[in-house]
């Protein structure tokens, strides 16, 4: 594994810890000669994480929307930034880029980004892992919800198990390529499913 997106907010938190942690990461991230491949901002965790592996010595991509390079201030110095035209295009660009997934504590955004690995999973698009870094306990009540879905008969149990959660950055990152990458039965209709892919 030799890049990680890496999803996380635009803002920092109340709670130091959530910085603490981006900096931790970024140093598992350097140690384990991976790149960080992420939203293109310097403000909140994303600014944190990027300044932290750059200062460490290692690459950091970022992928922006052209009309969020104001809002969240594009990074300059970035090993390489990716200017784009939506949303759309940022997540798939990253997805492209990447090996695999880690989803830091952040807002709708980074669960909305998240979800949507989640769902290509599920759907059998990718076969890459995805992580939660479960700080301060910031994912307990997410993983609970999806444990009540699993329950209520809306998730499939295997598909419970495509989040592997870590307060450890370096234990989630070698979690993570662990991983043997299995492709999952689609929970679609085979035609769905393959409208869906192409």
């Amino acid at each position: 594994m030799k890049t990680l997106a890496v999803y996380c907010g635009a803002a920092h938190g109340v709670n130091p810890v959530y910085a603490d942690a981006a900096r931790l990461l970024a140093r598992a991230m350097v140690d384990h000669n991976i790149s960080l491949v992420y939203g293109g901002g310097k403000v909140g965790l994303m600014g944190v994480i990027a300044d932290e592996v750059l200062r460490l010595g290692g690459e950091a991509t970022g992928v922006i929307p052209r009309a969020l390079v104001e809002r969240e201030v594009g990074h300059a110095g970035l090993t390489r930034l990716f200017v784009v035209k939506d949303m759309h295009e940022r997540k798939a660009m990253m997805a492209d880029l990447s090996e695999g997934f880690i989803a830091m504590p952040g807002g709708m955004g980074t669960l909305e980004e998240l979800f949507e690995m989640v769902t290509w999973a599920q759907l059998g698009i990718h076969a890459k892992p995805i992580g939660l870094l479960n700080v301060n306990g910031f994912y307990d009540g997410l993983r609970a919800f999806v444990g009540h879905q699993v329950a209520e008969g809306f998730v499939r149990p295997e598909h419970e198990d495509l989040m592997i959660a870590d307060s450890d950055p370096d234990q989630l990152i070698q979690r993570l390529r662990a991983v043997v990458p299995v492709v999952l039965e689609s929970s679609l209709p085979a035609a769905a499913a393959d409208q869906l892919k192409g």
